[in-house]
């Protein structure tokens, strides 16, 4: 045996994959651990979709291979989604691509996009998916702060002080994960503007538009964007399906052609039953959100009256699936994040995983029905 690839001793195991064995072992063991920590919807999707799936599931052709571009039906779904929603005319056959989950997407824009040593703009604190595929496949990654203060907005002014000659790919993230930052037409904008001076690919990953958030946006109804950006996009967090692994990307036909070059020969087509309920996903109406905000609004609250027990302070702005929480000066985030776990069963993220800009502070999940937040707020004497 000669051993493994190099390219894996540039990445560790997911922080959560590994984490969440360690907080499965403790229910296993008998502690009521309140999760606080993961980004998995606990609701159910609407009844449509469940019955959507079933109904597939008798359809003669439903266990055959499906094809890597998901069936007309989906796609048209898809682009009807995104001309409801953000005002952007989308030709289903060409500029869309359905995934397993948006999250396959950002290793298949990656390996469709980068060469060895070529460098890409990733948000610190960010995703941590971002840099670990970037390295996966031997990009370089190059960290950018954002500007809480000012919805998130990149601090391009730094930027520009770099050579950014090498740099191929630019990650952004509106409503952002972890911190809640909103964006703004006017951010994306000067974005657009960005990528077209420096010639750079931007992807605009955004499975949390719709969640607490007035304005859902896209990258490409921005004018330009739709020239020099992609988007992924998700029915995980909007439409409570992160088992389903129902994701798109959505942009130029040629880019997202090359990307369908990467998918078609790294995994299959999506079982048709799942397409079948995400197309029932898709054309839920404004209610469906409605709904959904009303419920993540009261738990919402809810984790900021526990922060507040914890003396941590954050942001009523923000936007998106958690609650990003600054420490007080001199305290610890993985002291506060170990004692949460094995002293009052509670998990929760620390910050620094998201990157160095993350190490005061620890985030939140909204997917824990009220009863059991008012549980993690009654522990916290």
């Amino acid at each position: 045996m000669k051993g493994f690839a190099d390219r894996i001793n540039t990445v560790e195991e997911y922080y959560f994959s590994a984490k969440l064995r360690e907080v499965n072992q403790l229910i296993a063991d008998g502690k009521p651990v309140i999760n606080l920590g993961i980004g998995s919807p606990d609701r159910a999707p609407d009844r449509s979709v469940i019955d959507a799936l079933k109904s597939a599931v008798e359809h003669p052709q439903a266990h055959g291979y499906q094809s890597y571009q998901g069936i007309p039906e989906l796609r048209a779904a898809m682009a009807e989604l995104y001309s409801r929603e953000y005002g952007v005319m989308l030709n289903p056959a060409k500029e869309i691509l359905p995934l397993l989950g948006s999250k396959e997407g950002i290793m298949h824009i990656s390996m469709a996009f980068l060469n060895p040593g070529d460098q890409v703009l990733i948000p610190n604190p960010g995703y941590p998916t971002y840099t670990s595929v970037t390295r996966l496949a031997q990009g370089e990654p190059i960290f950018y702060e954002l500007d809480l203060e000012r919805k998130g907005r990149p601090k391009l002014e730094a930027l520009e002080q770099l050579d950014l000659s090498k740099v191929k790919l630019m990650w952004i993230n509106y409503p952002h994960m972890p911190t809640g930052a909103p964006g703004s037409k006017e951010i994306l904008s000067e974005l657009v503007a960005f990528a077209q001076k420096h010639q750079i690919v931007l992807v605009n990953d955004n499975p949390y538009s719709h969640i607490l958030n007035p304005e859902p946006l896209s990258i490409l109804e921005i004018p330009g964007g739709n020239e020099v950006a992609l988007e992924l996009n998700s029915l995980s967090k909007t439409f409570n399906m992160p088992g389903w692994r129902v994701g798109m990307l959505c942009g130029r036909a040629d880019w997202v052609e090359a990307v369908l070059k990467v998918k078609s020969n790294m995994d299959s087509g999506m079982f048709l039953g799942l397409q079948k309920g995400a197309i029932a996903a898709l054309g839920l109406g404004k209610s469906w959100f409605a709904d959904q905000n009303e419920n993540y609004t009261n738990r919402r609250k809810l984790i900021w009256k526990l922060a507040e027990k914890l003396g941590l302070s954050y942001d009523t702005k923000g936007s998106g699936l958690f609650v990003w929480c600054r420490l007080p000066d001199g305290k610890s985030a993985e002291e506060l994040v170990d004692w949460m776990l094995y002293e009052k069963n509670i998990f929760i993220t620390p910050g620094k995983i998201f990157g160095s800009q993350g190490e005061n502070y620890v985030r939140f999940s909204l997917c824990m029905p009220e009863f059991k937040i008012l549980e993690a707020i009654n522990r916290i004497k």
